[in-house]
């Protein structure tokens, strides 16, 4: 019956590998918010200060989420059920 056991650890970590993709999505998701930042200030820098907080705020949220999605992962890996 120990192959049971093994069969649900291993679904675990596959569910755990997957849920770590999110932290590659939270990656591109910071890269496109400061991408964009940078194109709007080079092409109107008097503006850039106002923004510079809306920057922050939408790097916080894509962090949040590759966060989440890493909580998720070790759940997955270390929860005994």
């Amino acid at each position: 019956m120990a192959v049971e056991g093994d069969l649900a650890q291993m679904g675990a970590l596959i569910g755990a590998g997957l849920a770590c993709t999110g932290m590659g999505g939270a990656a591109i998701g910071v890269g496109n918010v400061v991408g964009n930042y940078l194109s709007g200030a080079l092409r109107n820098p008097a503006a850039a200060g106002g923004q510079t907080a809306t920057m922050f705020i939408g790097i916080a949220f894509a962090e949040a989420l590759g966060i989440f999605s890493f909580l998720v992962a070790l759940l997955l890996m270390f929860a005994q059920g």
